[in-house]
């Protein structure tokens, strides 16, 4: 079970991404623009920077809705390993039979 500061962290991260997400693309579709105005993509790139490292979408984890797992996280399900065979197990997951695990 992960811990309570750990899940609130990620719930903070999530809102962070999601209040910079348009500010995020419209500084990188600057930078990536094909124009020659280099002051501009310089000005953005420095904008970008400054944006809070945690806004970036990169630093997000997956984790199980359940017990708040970070590793073995299946993403088509939303939980991790563990979780998945005990639900499969008590038929909780249609269409998953056992065959060995």
């Amino acid at each position: 079970m992960a811990k309570e500061s750990l899940k609130a962290k990620e719930v903070k991260r999530a809102r962070l991404v999601a209040k910079y997400a348009a500010k995020r693309t419209e500084l990188k579709k600057i930078i990536n623009s094909n124009d020659n105005d280099y002051e501009a993509k310089q000005a953005a790139i420095i904008a970008l920077q400054k944006l809070p490292p945690n806004s970036n979408p990169i630093r997000m984890h997956n984790r199980c809705k359940l017990t708040g797992r970070p590793k073995g996280y299946i993403r088509q399900f939303g939980i991790s390993r563990i979780n998945f065979r005990e639900m499969a197990l008590a038929g909780l997951i249609p269409g998953v039979k056992k065959t060995s695990w």
